[in-house]
């Protein structure tokens, strides 16, 4: 089956973590209770697209944090494939914006870390404080967040990039 996470003519591997919608919802909700017991008050989320939006968002409305802001990253190419470094792409931030305020940064997964690391080294620059939050963390990660919902070294299919692109009707 093609889908998003794996490049033409490459197989997904038979054991990894899959996420269900539903799982995900409470997922999102769990680090949002454990931003809210840490003191932790975030003036703004930052997701880092494409995967942290949709963590981003459900973590924003569980906080009741209206201020969202996006950082397009790319970085992975396929399964375990992956850019020499990762690369910000436009539109950027107004990281402006951001002088003074307390940040959550949020993804889908630190895998290699390093994706989140320059997002929130970048996010750093300009707020009083920014804190990462992922779903999932992996033991290879350079950083460790301040907020995972779970630890895996398993690759994890995501349910926005566990179906192929839509595509027009043929004729």
């Amino acid at each position: 089956m093609t889908t998003t996470e794996a490049a033409p003519g490459q197989e997904l591997p038979a054991d990894r973590e899959v996420l269900e919608w539903e799982t995900f919802g409470s997922a999102a909700r769990e680090i949002a209770q454990a931003v809210v017991d840490s003191g932790f008050v975030p003036d703004v989320v930052v997701a880092v697209a494409r995967g942290g939006l949709p963590p981003g968002g459900a973590i924003a409305y569980a906080l009741g944090t209206k201020s969202v802001g996006t950082l397009n990253v790319e970085f992975y190419t396929g399964v375990d494939e992956r850019l020499e470094e990762p690369a910000l792409l436009p539109p950027l931030l107004d990281t402006d914006a951001l002088s003074g305020l307390r940040a959550l940064v949020v993804d889908d997964v630190a895998d290699t870390g390093e994706t989140l690391a320059l997002v929130q080294k970048l996010v750093s620059r300009h707020c009083a404080e920014a804190r990462t939050a992922v779903l999932y963390a992996k033991p290879r990660s350079i950083i460790d967040p301040d907020y995972v919902w779970k630890r895996t070294d398993r690759w994890i299919t995501f349910p926005w990039s566990a179906l192929p692109p839509v595509q027009a009707a043929q004729p």
